[in-house]
């Protein structure tokens, strides 16, 4: 029997969605995730029960990355033949005020998977990353090529310890590891802590939105298909050493390891109040603004440089953020409860 591919933060926005396209194209699945109460259970729980309903070999786990010995049980249990690491303490400024999370599930958490899948012979990990790695950049569009050294919320600063330590795993224990930079993912099922949801629910109820930096600021938003799309490209395509890769003139992107950064981003920046009126036209209610300065943590701007996954995988991110915009419209008029 085929091994499965263990997805980490099942739940989660993204994890939900990519355990549901693996298992439409026929894998064993294992879902773990903790369902933590940073943002609606109801949300998680509904999309697991997706996954329930799908035709498919899936086993949902309820477990905590942080604890180890539970973790190294699972992998062996299991034996995944690869693992879908997506699983973390989400949030940038809710790094701000409790900063343990994110030690403890994105760091020691991460930890833990590098473990299980050197003792198991994983054959290859796909982890998330983030943009927010870019920081204090502003050199547009972000290239993985660039310097992350200035990080700006902790959040960002575990995104960039996790490629270090795949990185290190790739090193010492020859695991094959990609780590993938999501850049602004919107769409269905999507998270209530982040502007696209946090946007529907005060423009459909009357309230005001709360706009930072006045307004003044751009993100490259992305579609959820389009992420889920690149992920499992990249999961069919193992990282491997860069036989060009110098020593001497290190390209932060590559190795000389089997280890390989990539950005996800549709690469079309977009001004945060074209985006809050595309949403507007999308729900058909216009939406009362609260402009309010610069959040700390928080970046201006954010544009990604695809090419390198373009030419590892054939496939760059594509969908229009007007196309993606009225598809999370309906999904929210459909699904009001679950706005959190």
């Amino acid at each position: 029997m085929k091994r499965p591919v263990l997805v980490t933060g099942a739940a989660g926005f993204i994890g939900a969605a990519v355990a549901l396209r693996l298992l439409e194209r026929g894998e064993r699945v294992v879902g773990l995730d903790n369902i933590n109460t940073y943002y609606s259970p109801e949300l998680k729980v509904a999309r697991l029960q997706r996954l329930e309903d799908a035709a498919g070999d899936w086993l949902f786990k309820q477990l905590d990355l942080e604890n180890g010995a539970e973790i190294a049980d699972l992998f062996a249990a299991h034996q995944p033949r690869a693992v879908v690491h997506l699983a973390a303490q989400a949030g940038v400024r809710y790094s701000i005020e409790n900063p343990a999370a994110y030690i403890q599930s994105n760091l020691d958490g991460f930890g833990n998977v590098l473990e299980g899948c050197r003792h198991q012979g994983v054959e290859h990990l796909v982890y998330a990353s983030s943009s927010s790695v870019y920081g204090g950049n502003r050199q547009m569009p972000f290239s993985e090529q660039h310097a992350v050294n200035h990080p700006v919320s902790l959040y960002a600063a575990t995104k960039k310890a996790n490629e270090l330590m795949a990185h290190t795993y790739s090193h010492l224990y020859g695991l094959p590891a990609t780590g993938l930079r999501f850049f602004t993912v919107y769409g269905p099922w999507g998270r209530p802590d982040m502007a696209p949801m946090l946007f529907a629910k005060a423009i459909l109820s009357g309230q005001p939105i709360r706009v930072f930096n006045q307004g003044q600021m751009q993100r490259d938003f992305t579609y959820i298909d389009d992420i889920v799309e690149g992920v499992i490209r990249c999961l069919d395509q193992p990282a491997t050493a860069d036989p060009n890769f110098n020593p001497l003139d290190p390209n932060p992107a590559t190795a000389a390891v089997p280890h390989r950064l990539f950005n996800i981003g549709n690469s079309q920046p977009t001004p945060l109040l074209r985006f809050i009126e595309l949403l507007e036209q999308a729900l058909g209610v216009e939406a009362i603004k609260d402009f309010q300065p610069m959040q700390p943590g928080d970046v201006v701007a954010t544009a990604a440089d695809t090419s390198a996954l373009e030419a590892w995988v054939g496939f760059r991110p594509n969908t229009p953020l007007e196309v993606g915009l009225r598809r999370f419209a309906a999904w929210v008029q459909l699904h009001p409860h679950l706005l959190g």
